[in-house]
């Protein structure tokens, strides 16, 4: 009896006792609803949808698209262009031809779009001083870099990294492209991107390069008098696309977009169907060979590849894709081991993929294939120095120079930010106290720092092995 009375008693759990205790059976059933049929998900599906758009649209114009925010004089000459405000407003009055923004008050501040500080930029780099840098370094001769943002644990802030860097890139004056091969869509939200089905992601570019290789391996086979293998619908359509059909400008003026959406996971079906019919079709190099094939290493500067939280065959896409690979990962033990398992997986995938085309090609007498990148570099991303500075200390100590010294902390600028689908580069400092939006950005200005840095050091060596060749 009285052990009746003490769970009926919900005053124990004021007393100090866990919330799990005295928890009323009768009650719980009351706040139960319905079990949940196939159907169900179908009706979460559509809730999520709903409010999806009604948040993505929180961060767009009047004709639903996202727009770019302007940029001050003060923002301008303190991240983008470094010259002191006074020249460059003396420089603005003495060329009149040039943008002049335009004040929101009178004789208020003047804002600029991006597509006229890229212009003021060229102008600067032209007549300003030649000891400034107004442009940054690219190598003239020399393909775009890829860089393939990677990990299979989720919640490191892969994407919100990688777009961030995206971001940052142009900024400071680099044409980039973004490849998002995530089929959950993320990057592609964060860029405005409009994919209605698969054929608007980097899949018709992997059915393609199969396409292009089966067609060689038919007239093979004609040659030998057997029968080709025909070619389907689908693949027939992707025959007749380019990157160019695929390639979506966003609201950054110099960053573009290869999108993605949930179809998109098909091909994680479709290309082992293609394997098996044509053993001989080199899969982890169709995104590098068809990117190459259709010009878009010379038309940017830099790619930024977003793959999927798994190692599956988009992931190894854009993994064999990459010059760089960046491995974001939080300042915990489980995140430590999880990437650690990440690294050997890649190492069991690409040795696996070396040891069977090389068996092949040693029997034929041909060259061998040797997986390689330029640089990897782990990264850790939501960083608190009070709680995760010792374990951050350790895990350097472990990995080397493969762990960036340079940790991404968090700031309340992040949230802030998110509110407004928004990344924090498209935030507006006038949404917050400029001090607290100047010190909330350093760590992502040192996050790109850090990658600038091995950008061009990558880039540079490249350009000194070009020259030496050349000599």
């Amino acid at each position: 009896m009285a052990r009746e009375t003490q769970k009926k008693d919900p005053s124990r759990s004021a007393a100090g006792l866990p919330p799990y205790f005295n928890i009323d059976p009768d009650a719980a059933l009351g706040d139960l609803d319905t079990p949940t049929s196939t159907g169900g998900f179908a009706e979460i599906a559509e809730a999520c949808a709903r409010g999806r758009a009604d948040l993505s649209s929180r961060g767009m114009n009047e004709e639903g698209r996202k727009s770019l925010r302007l940029f001050s004089t003060w923002e301008i000459t303190r991240y983008l262009i470094p010259v002191a405000q006074a020249h460059f407003r003396r420089v603005l009055k003495a060329n009149p031809e040039l943008p002049q923004g335009r004040s929101e008050t009178e004789g208020g501040a003047k804002w600029f779009t991006l597509d006229e500080v890229l212009r003021l930029r060229a102008h600067f780099a032209a007549q300003g001083s030649k000891a400034k840098d107004y442009t940054p370094y690219r190598p003239e001769g020399l393909p775009a870099k890829m860089v393939a943002v990677a990990n299979f644990k989720g919640g490191v802030g892969k994407t919100s990294t990688a777009a961030h860097l995206a971001m940052s890139a142009a900024l400071d004056g680099y044409k980039v492209l973004v490849i998002d091969l995530d089929s959950q869509g993320s990057m592609t939200s964060i860029f405005g991107g409009k994919v209605e089905d698969e054929w608007q992601t980097a899949f018709p570019l992997l059915a393609r390069h199969y396409g292009d290789h089966l067609r060689l391996e038919n007239q093979r086979r004609l040659d030998r008098g057997d029968a080709p293998q025909p070619l389907d619908d689908s693949l027939s359509a992707a025959m007749e696309m380019t990157a160019a059909d695929v390639i979506q400008p966003t609201h950054w003026p110099n960053i573009d977009l290869i999108g993605a959406q949930l179809n998109l996971y098909w091909a994680e079906f479709q290309i082992p169907v293609w394997r098996m019919a044509a053993r001989s079709w080199k899969l982890w190099d169709a995104l590098t060979e068809r990117l190459e094939a259709d010009g878009v290493l010379e038309q940017y500067d830099v790619i930024f590849i977003d793959t999927p939280p798994a190692l599956g065959y988009l992931t190894i896409n854009g993994l064999s894709a990459a010059d760089i690979l960046l491995v974001p990962m939080g300042a915990s033990f489980l995140e430590f081991d999880s990437t650690g398992r990440f690294f050997d997986m890649l190492h069991s995938t690409f040795a696996s993929i070396e040891e069977g085309e090389n068996l092949a090609a040693r029997a034929l007498g041909r060259p061998e294939i040797a997986f390689e990148w330029d640089a990897v570099r782990t990264v850790i991303t939501r960083y608190d120095s009070a709680q995760q500075g010792e374990l951050a200390a350790l895990m350097q100590a472990y990995l080397g120079p493969t762990l960036s010294p340079h940790r991404q902390d968090y700031t309340a600028l992040i949230g802030q930010a998110g509110e407004q689908v928004n990344g924090i580069y498209e935030a507006d400092y006038r949404d917050f106290n400029r001090e607290t939006y100047a010190r909330g950005r350093e760590t992502f200005d040192a996050t790109y720092a850090a990658f600038k840095r091995l950008l061009l050091a990558v880039w540079r060596r490249d350009e000194l092995q070009m020259q030496r060749a050349a000599q």
